[in-house]
């Protein structure tokens, strides 16, 4: 991201809520000389983005002219550190100690269904129904497409949303294995996966299938 609107959304994270002035100030202590035209700029590129809120009036204690109210929207968390991949990977650990195979994929297929059941693909033809399933893949990262094979279809993943702890865990696989089961309504068979040094992770999807 552009560097002055990040020290605007560090802004907004710190304040809560801001006018133009609050951040033309808190930018000239950050960076130097700014005007309140260049920071109306990149406040509209943000709200086209989706980053912050339409500004609200908020009218002053003192005399003068009321002024808009600049907050951020949830997609700006994006923009901000997380600790979700440790988190993941620690939390996949304790399983995986604590508990039998077994239950890890209880649990493990729980989350693969709910995934699955926030999909909403439906009962169409299969086709379409792969369609919606690339789309819904690769908004959750797998990088995913399919086509034509001689024994029906092939769903292919070229990327592993969470492969710096799946090579170490094969059970994320076969909840991978799962999930793409439940947004097809068949269990395809699996032609090759990352974890073990393909390319891609394949999954065959039969003629016939319903």
């Amino acid at each position: 991201m552009q560097e002055t609107r990040q020290y605007i959304l560090n802004i907004l994270k710190e304040r809560g809520e801001a006018t133009v002035d609050d951040i033309v100030a808190d930018l000239r202590k950050r960076r130097g000389a700014i005007t309140a035209v260049t920071v109306r700029h990149h406040l509209a590129r943000l709200q086209e983005e989706d980053l912050i809120t339409t500004p609200q009036l908020r009218h002053r204690n003192a005399p003068g002219r009321p002024q808009h109210v600049y907050t951020l929207t949830d997609a700006a968390k994006e923009y901000f550190p997380n600790n979700y991949r440790p988190l993941a990977a620690h939390l996949v650990e304790q399983l995986v100690t604590h508990l039998p195979p077994r239950q890890i994929n209880v649990i493990l297929e729980g989350v693969a269904e709910r995934m699955a059941a926030d999909a909403d693909v439906g009962d169409l033809p299969l086709p379409e129904r792969l369609d919606l399933v690339v789309d819904y893949l690769n908004q959750h990262g797998y990088t995913a497409r399919w086509e034509h094979h001689p024994e029906g279809y092939l769903l292919q993943t070229t990327n592993c949303p969470y492969h710096h702890i799946a090579n170490n865990n094969p059970a994320l696989c076969e909840m991978d294995m799962r999930l793409v089961a439940s947004l097809l309504g068949v269990v395809p068979r699996l032609q090759s996966r990352m974890s073990r040094g393909d390319s891609a992770c394949a999954y065959v999807i039969p003629n016939g299938a319903p």
